[in-house]
């Protein structure tokens, strides 16, 4: 006779259909949230509404591989608008929902324990996974998911409070002009992923239009953050950090290391989510400080 295996008894309440709350998966595992919390993130390695979500969005997966239309995947997968169901989707497979196909074989998404959904209903636990390293994961979500939340604070903004130069002669870089108003700083921060990504794919230059809008911003957003959370883990899956990119987009052509395209990407978006925040606050609209540290509380689905 076996005994019980609690490890798998509080996966199966963190993914019971009717478990859409912290506070109902530990009811269902008896368990307080605490004790979920603290058990599943030491020995499965992910807190379990972070579990949950991921899990829960392998099957929608691979329901529309099915033939599954994108509401019912939505609806399945717990979420209450088509809306944030597309937008996590998009940042999870690089591509929205309504371009899965009966030909894609990838569902599974990253997760250092091994744990994916396994058709029709049950589990899977790969045990040699390589993943993207938690930090580089960290970093590249907390700035596209930031910058999602800072594009709707700019929707309070009227069109003149939008364009205002708030910082004359404010630069950020060297290179790419002035930086004087919160459009002027969302689109840049935006624009450099568009840029790159089209270095990196050989494309040409993106338009760059001089009449910003926060919904244009907002449309570009989530049309380039799947692709540059796509070609990051592609670049850690592959350890091509040292990998060279000639950027035909330069005059003369030049080349970089992928880690330091990368790691540029990275230490602008940051110092530009900042100010932005700050012209925002000149604006007269409350922000909060944007802290990772909160950001992750918030994934995890835990209470600080």
């Amino acid at each position: 006779m076996t005994g019980r295996d609690r490890l798998r008894e509080l996966l199966d309440a963190v993914l019971a259909e009717d478990n859409h709350t912290l506070g109902a998966m530990a009811q269902d595992a008896y368990a307080s949230p605490y004790h979920l919390s603290r058990v599943l993130s030491r020995d499965a390695g992910e807190a379990p509404v972070a579990l949950r979500r991921r899990v829960l969005l392998e099957r929608a997966a691979w329901r529309l591989r099915q033939g599954t239309s994108v509401t019912d995947a939505a609806w399945e997968a717990g979420y209450e608008s088509l809306e944030g169901f597309s937008r996590a989707f998009s940042r999870a497979y690089g591509h929205p929902p309504s371009e899965t196909s009966g030909q894609d074989t990838h569902t599974w998404l990253p997760a250092a324990n091994g744990i994916h959904f396994h058709p029709p209903t049950s589990l899977w636990v790969h045990s040699t996974e390589q993943t993207m390293s938690p930090l580089t994961d960290q970093l590249v979500r907390h700035d596209l998911d930031d910058t999602r939340v800072l594009l709707d604070l700019a929707k309070g903004l009227s069109r003149e409070d939008f364009l205002a130069p708030r910082l004359p002669g404010h630069e950020v870089t060297s290179w790419e002009g002035p930086e004087e108003s919160v459009a002027a700083v969302l689109e840049h921060h935006v624009g450099t992923k568009e840029v790159w990504l089209a270095a990196i794919e050989g494309g040409a230059a993106p338009e760059r239009p001089a009449d910003v809008t926060v919904a244009d911003l907002v449309a570009r957003h989530e049309a380039v953050a799947p692709r540059w959370l796509a070609f990051v883990r592609d670049v850690d899956r592959r350890g091509g950090w040292d990998d060279l990119l000639v950027d035909a987009l330069c005059e003369p052509p030049e080349s970089f290391q992928l880690g330091s395209v990368i790691t540029h990407v990275l230490t602008y978006a940051a110092h530009r989510r900042q100010l932005a925040r700050h012209l925002l606050r000149l604006a007269g609209v409350s922000a909060d400080d944007g802290d990772p540290i909160n950001w992750l509380h918030e994934q995890r689905g835990e209470a600080r």
